[in-house]
């Protein structure tokens, strides 16, 4: 499967009317984004609560996305005749079916907690096999350990956790707060999640670690 990624000019005055008119010919999305992003000439935005829109920046990009076999042509026509507009400069891409989890999870690299524990994803071979490592595949749960909070209840329980204690990891995630604990030396581990998702990469990621802990 694959998409056609349409990405359109426009001005400030513009941009509002050509995202909403692609949208009414069949697009499947449609977003506004500054033209010279990730340049000099980029222009950060900022909202506040409270605050009237902030606007939109001057030179702008809609880019939209259409099922693969669409007319670009066309599309390009008719929009030009409904928003009374002329001459448009237009770019297209075609974006093939890939797994974006899996595109996304291969940045990331083995992250050291301490010189003893390391988060190493299942893609990568860890940087010190003599230290606690914790194979971790996050799949569509929260926890890779890249988190601020998730480092911070990582380093808290190497200070924490002693043999036999009994550890609730409410909100489990990957469950890489509970199999941390079961290496550390927690007895009994128990892990909980509201996300059927969560449970399931939690079990996987016990399973990995050859650890035993509970997940509901």
């Amino acid at each position: 499967m694959a998409w056609v990624s349409l990405k359109i000019e426009a001005q400030d005055n513009n941009a509002d009317l050509i995202s909403d008119t692609l949208m009414e010919l069949g697009a499947l999305s449609a977003i506004i984004e500054d033209a010279n992003a990730e340049t000099i000439d980029e222009q950060p935005i900022f909202g506040e609560p409270g605050d009237p829109p902030p606007g939109i920046w001057q030179q702008n990009l809609v880019s939209a996305l259409f099922d693969e076999g669409v007319d670009v042509t066309a599309v390009v026509k008719e929009l030009e005749q409904l928003a009374k507009l002329s001459k448009l400069n237009y770019t297209t891409e075609t974006i093939q079916e890939q797994d974006w989890v899996r595109a996304t999870q291969s940045q990331f690299e083995p992250i050291k907690i301490t010189d003893n524990l390391w988060i190493v994803p299942t893609w990568h071979v860890s940087p010190n096999p003599e230290a606690i490592n914790i194979v971790l595949d996050p799949g569509l749960a929260f926890g890779t350990g890249s988190h601020p909070t998730t480092h911070l209840c990582l380093g808290w329980l190497t200070q924490t956790v002693n043999a036999g204690n009994s550890v609730l990891d409410y909100g489990c995630g990957s469950g890489i707060l509970a199999i941390a604990a079961k290496k550390l030396g927690a007895e009994e581990v128990v892990g909980t999640d509201i996300d059927t998702q969560a449970i399931q990469s939690s079990l996987y990621n016990a399973e990995q670690n050859q650890v035993e802990a509970e997940f509901y």
